[in-house]
């Protein structure tokens, strides 16, 4: 049986954090690879200079590009519309039933799981695996496996914010999602091109 694990999220962009996660994860389970799965539609508003679902993935791709165990997943993206985690999994199992899939959460959704869409039959068919995030408590009454990771306090929101104020990006991000960025004009970016 294979093992998989899944980070979902909008990646809006990615960044070193997301590879870090998955890597770490894949690393301590044994899993076979972790794919990395962009949501179609973020559940915020999306802003005019937000990055396309086609763009989010584009910069997943190549942010794992090169990297062994770690591929990006267009199954969500493909499917359009709001994205819940228990439609998406009852439907990845049914391609993929000798599949065991282990889907990866960070601190602050550990902390709302209560609040997730059908939680209680998600949790029969997958095994969540929680990381620590900087500020989150990362406490559940449910059963999910921890594993402990270097914590890098990066969202996607301050990649946004930095790029938007013309700051470097540079180490934050792979150097190939810096140069996507600048050349399809995201977040409003005013950054230089001799800078990442």
């Amino acid at each position: 049986m294979k093992k998989i694990g899944l980070l979902g999220g909008t990646f809006n962009p990615p960044h070193i954090g997301h590879l870090i996660m998955a890597n770490e994860v894949k690393h301590a389970l044994h899993l076979d690879e972790v794919r990395l799965m962009p949501t179609s539609i973020p559940p915020h508003k999306a802003d005019p200079s937000d990055a396309t679902p086609v763009q989010r993935l584009r910069m997943v791709e190549l942010a794992v590009s090169g990297i062994p165990g770690l591929v990006a997943s267009s199954f969500e993206v493909d499917r359009g519309g709001v994205s819940y985690t228990f439609d998406t999994m009852r439907a990845m199992l049914e391609l993929e039933p000798d599949t065991k899939f282990f889907f990866i959460i960070g601190g602050d959704m550990i902390d709302m799981l209560h609040k997730w869409y059908k939680i209680d039959e998600l949790m029969k068919i997958v095994t969540f695996v929680g990381v620590g995030r900087p500020g989150t408590i990362g406490e559940t009454q449910y059963p999910i496996t921890i594993v402990e990771i270097p914590q890098i306090d990066l969202s996607s929101t301050v990649i946004r914010e930095r790029v938007q104020a013309g700051h470097t990006i540079q180490f934050l991000v792979p150097d190939q999602i810096g140069t996507y960025i600048r050349q399809e004009g995201l977040y409003g970016n005013r950054v230089s091109h001799n800078r990442t």
